[in-house]
């Protein structure tokens, strides 16, 4: 009878870490934020809104570049053989 004991013994330790494990799993993966889906419609007070979120980090990174590399926008018209100005 001492093999038994042991064995139901892991067997029901085993049962309860999967069972906790399972649950731990499930309960973290609903508090993570999901990526939107490529389909979702939005309206267009939230594309505003993301437009304008996106036109002040281009001006802030634009604002860090002027400091950092004064002349990064001369460099970046010569880089690019001034192709939009050409047309």
């Amino acid at each position: 009878m001492d093999i038994f004991e042991f064995i139901l013994a892991l067997v029901s330790i085993v049962l309860g870490c999967v069972t906790l494990w399972i649950i731990v799993f499930y309960s973290r993966r609903e508090k993570r934020p999901r990526m939107p889906d490529p389909n979702t419609k939005y309206s267009l007070n939230q594309l505003s809104s993301m437009a304008e979120s996106l036109q002040d980090r281009i001006v802030t990174l634009e604002s860090i570049l002027d400091a950092e590399v004064p002349d990064w926008r001369e460099q970046n018209e010569q880089a690019t053989g001034n192709t939009s100005n050409q047309s």
